[in-house]
């Protein structure tokens, strides 16, 4: 397993650089859910299903672009992906690209990278890290 510090520059820029677009396009969909934007036509019904997730992919989707609790907040985010597929998606039929579940899939491998992987060195949990570091020594 590769550790933070043996990654090549190109490495942590492309780390950093997925985590914070993938966050964007990841926010824009609890923002559609919560404050009907982007092609929703009304705000969906408050502690709903579809609420709760609106939640966890803005507020979340925001902790991923920051890089704060990376690595928790990734997981939890796929698990909610998961949960969406399996919801949603699958009953329709097993293959992603027949049931419109391909995008729902890919947010959960990305997420679980995220997971495994951290925030990169261009997040707050980075920037937490290296002042850690620093008062050890």
């Amino acid at each position: 397993m590769t550790s933070e510090g043996s990654r090549s520059g190109v490495s942590h820029f492309f780390l950093n650089t997925m985590r914070i677009v993938v966050a964007l396009m990841f926010m824009q969909h609890g923002a559609q859910k919560l404050f009907a934007v982007f092609g929703f036509e009304a705000p969906v019904e408050f502690m709903s299903k579809l609420w709760f997730a609106g939640v966890l992919e803005l507020f979340g989707g925001g902790l991923i672009l920051l890089g704060l609790f990376t690595r928790p907040v990734a997981f939890l985010l796929a698990g909610e992906m998961a949960v969406a597929y399996f919801q949603s998606h699958f009953p329709r039929d097993w293959v992603p690209i027949v049931n419109r579940g391909e995008l729902t899939v890919l947010y959960c491998w990305i997420y679980l990278f995220i997971a495994a992987n951290g925030g990169g060195s261009f997040s707050l949990d980075g920037v937490l890290a290296r002042r850690r570091a620093k008062s050890n020594l």
